[in-house]
């Protein structure tokens, strides 16, 4: 199937499909990514897809995965509405419960142990802003890991872009770039290490081949049960 995407991009808008005698309603965005990709969550259906691919090879591909759209969207539309964000909020936040803290006229976000501060300007919506500042913050973290495992592997340190995906953890690209998805934050440390070497392991084997595994067994020996908790916390990321 099409990778899940990073679909933070321009030219959005809301289309209708007929999927298995179901009309579906999604959001398409076009931006300079390579590959078509889907995505369900909370918010429904989003496709992102090149700029220059036609609508109708777009609606081919979610003929052909109508089945897995349809069953994804039936499971989130099971879910329970989450409770909206608000002063006292708690998610998890490398593996731990962080507490979000709401104070009238604070000037600047900051951190503190187990808790965050956060600004949100007067007239701005709470949750963009919050996620502006985990990304920030999330940055930092995976640029240090990628140091510090790209040099157990013997390469240099690659390009790091975030991505916001849900289910799509990482991506390396064949001119050595790596995408990794800013909700990464949430899981525990040595969840984010088992990404991050799975990512810098394609800048010696890009496929996943057994050469690929070794690599990545090499670094990480514990990496199949890390794939089957990944596969786990996906189901459980807060709805941000």
């Amino acid at each position: 199937m099409a990778s899940r995407p990073d679909l933070d991009g321009a030219a959005e808008g809301e289309r209708r499909i007929e999927l298995l005698g179901q009309t579906v309603i999604y959001r398409l965005c076009r931006s300079r990514r390579r590959t078509i990709g889907l995505q369900v969550d909370q918010r429904g259906l989003r496709v992102g897809a090149p700029a220059g691919v036609a609508q109708q090879e777009i609606e081919a591909l979610l003929q052909r995965h109508g089945a897995w759209v349809l069953d994804k969207l039936a499971r989130w539309q099971a879910r329970p509405a989450p409770p909206p964000l608000q002063d006292g909020s708690s998610f998890p936040w490398l593996g731990q419960p962080l507490r979000l803290r709401l104070l009238p006229g604070l000037a600047r976000s900051r951190w503190s142990a187990g808790e965050l501060y956060l600004a949100v300007p007067p007239g701005r919506e709470l949750e963009p802003v919050l996620r502006r500042v985990l990304q920030q913050r999330v940055r930092g973290l995976l640029l240090e890991r990628l140091e510090i495992h790209a040099a157990r592997l013997g390469v240099a340190t690659p390009p790091l872009f975030l991505s916001s995906a849900r289910s799509r953890w990482g991506s390396c690209n064949s001119r050595g770039e790596v995408r990794l998805s800013w909700r990464l934050g949430h899981l525990p440390l040595n969840l984010i290490d088992y990404v991050v070497v799975h990512e810098l392991a394609h800048l010696k084997e890009m496929n996943h081949s057994p050469r690929f595994w070794a690599v990545v067994e090499g670094l990480y020996p514990d990496w199949r049960q890390a794939r089957s908790e990944l596969k786990r916390q996906a189901l459980h990321l807060p709805p941000l």
